[in-house]
């Protein structure tokens, strides 16, 4: 499935216009400002966004949304170094040895090496990205609908096993997901199935309402409740003089760290559903034990806040690659990404390059502009954007509270969404009170629009007949791997929990 160079240049000169330009440097600016804002992050503000797109072509609607996600990775550096309050989860890492800089009056030096280590880690996975979508693309379109069923099943057991302590709970939370997006009509006779009587529900329930409600109406309910709605930690001294620059030499000096991060970010974040958070702190891991000063570690060195940033931002590339090349999400983000494309009309998956190869490379570009933005904009706003760290939750919830009705309105046709903007908040707020994963719960619910059709088609295939199953063995494989890897993590844990319990008896280890 070879992509001619006349549909790469129609692509790169769609991304290249004017207006496209400004909205992913809007994007951008938008999420440098919601990473630095301890409390809030970039899925979060990619689900108030998703309305505002609804009026746009899908490069600009899509390329806004992929400067929200790049800017909200580096800007959540920002409260991590000089308050000791990440922006973002990912950036929880950062604080070890951010703050520690900050506080022998080196925050300068740090922000801009969190600055440039995560342009340089981005820059890499998008480069990845860029050579592997096409040929991927054409290993995706081998597969059947069986195939293609069971790569989803793989990815869903790979999200229950990697998030969250129970594996069970996972699962549970993803079928939840999967039942309310069949809320709507069958994909066979377009029927309503599910709706209740509702005539608004029967066009399905409107992906805006669910991620604003669960991930961000979810999370304040759930912040106010715990009275986390201050900022923590108490704000860095300037740096002046030397220790405000980064010289060239030392930018060059952690090469080798940034390299392996990116690497590192880039794995993980090729695998559905683990997350930046796992990639920052196997990347600091594994440059620690690599270094030769690891005592330096976690006392404020430069190394540390580079090798956390380039990994936890060679993620948001590499994410899509699931995304691009089998219609799996990566993680919550690439999930709104993909709602965002069947709003309008596209279907991502193993087709998506043979059949709108000009609209994926028109992303690649917007992809590399919003990395140039991040470069420029996030180096001449850092100092803005360490004012706005301090501005605390208090005055920023309202704020997105009313973001959230008006986008709710907006897109789920008056007050129904506003009933559904509601109901799904309180539904968040419940999901992280019983400790159910919202990532799990949001990535099925979108998935479970897409899966439900190839699943349909798969048991026709096999008459229902799982035996059948064996003229598949790709399909086997994945729903082996996938069952394999949740009991692997399900007996680690009961093996836990038994020295844990024979400790605290006083017994021998087992």
């Amino acid at each position: 499935m070879p992509v001619s160079l006349e549909v790469i240049a129609a692509g790169i000169i769609d991304a290249f216009t004017l207006w496209t330009v400004l909205l992913v440097a809007a994007g951008v600016v938008l999420g440098l400002l919601v990473g630095a804002i301890p409390g809030l992050n970039g899925p979060m503000a990619i689900a108030i966004a998703v309305p505002a797109t609804f009026y746009l072509e899908p490069i600009a609607a899509v390329g806004f949304l992929v400067g929200i996600m790049k800017g909200s990775t580096v800007g959540g550096a920002v409260p991590a170094i000089l308050m000791n309050t990440p922006g973002t989860p990912d950036a929880m890492i950062t604080t070890l040895d951010g703050y520690p800089l900050a506080q022998k009056g080196q925050s300068g030096k740090a922000l801009k090496m969190a600055h440039l280590s995560s342009v340089t880690g981005d820059t890499f996975s998008d480069i990845v990205l860029f050579a592997a979508a096409a040929p991927l693309s054409v290993l995706a379109m081998m597969m059947g609908p069986v195939e293609q069923s069971a790569v989803v099943f793989f990815s869903i057991c790979v999200l229950a096993a990697l998030i969250g302590d129970n594996p069970l709970r996972g699962l549970v939370v993803a079928s939840l997901g999967f039942v309310l997006a069949s809320v709507g009509q069958t994909p066979e006779e377009a029927t309503p199935r599910l709706a209740f009587g509702f005539a608004e529900l029967e066009d399905g329930i409107p992906l805006v309402a669910v991620g604003m409600g669960v991930l961000v109406l979810g999370e304040i309910v759930h912040a106010i409740a715990g009275r986390r709605v201050s900022a923590k930690g108490s704000v860095a001294p300037p740096s002046t003089g030397d220790d405000a620059r980064l010289s060239l030499a030392e930018y060059l000096s952690v090469r080798g760290t940034m390299a392996r991060s990116a690497v590192i970010g880039t794995l993980i974040g090729a695998v559905p559903g683990i997350g930046s958070a796992l990639a920052a702190t196997i990347g600091y891991s594994t440059v620690r034990r690599a270094s030769k000063t690891p005592e330096k570690f976690g006392k404020g060195t430069i190394e540390g806040v580079a090798a956390t940033e380039a990994a936890n931002s060679a993620v948001s590339g590499a994410n899509l690659i699931p995304l691009l090349t089998l219609g799996v999400p990566g993680n919550v983000a690439a999930a709104f990404l993909m709602g965002a494309l069947i709003i309008h009309g596209i279907i991502p998956g193993p087709t998506l390059m043979r059949d709108e190869g000009q609209l994926v490379f028109s992303i690649f570009t917007c992809m590399v502009i919003a990395n140039l933005c991040n470069l420029i904009i996030g180096r001449m706003g850092l100092n803005l954007f360490g004012l706005v760290a301090r501005v605390s939750a208090i005055y920023i919830f309202p704020t997105v509270i009313l973001l959230c009705m008006a986008g709710a309105w907006v897109s789920g046709g008056g007050a129904v969404g506003l009933v559904l903007l509601g109901v799904f908040g309180a539904f968040g707020y419940l999901l992280r009170v019983m400790k159910f994963s919202v990532v799990i719960f949001i990535i099925a619910f979108v998935l479970g629009r897409i899966w439900e059709f190839p699943l349909t088609q798969a048991m026709i295939l096999t008459r229902g007949d799982p035996a059948r199953l064996l003229n598949y063995p790709a399909a086997v494989f994945f729903i082996v791997a996938g069952l394999g890897l949740v009991l692997v993590v399900l007996v680690r844990a009961h093996r836990e929990r038994r020295k844990q319990q024979t400790a605290a008896l006083g017994g021998p280890p087992e």
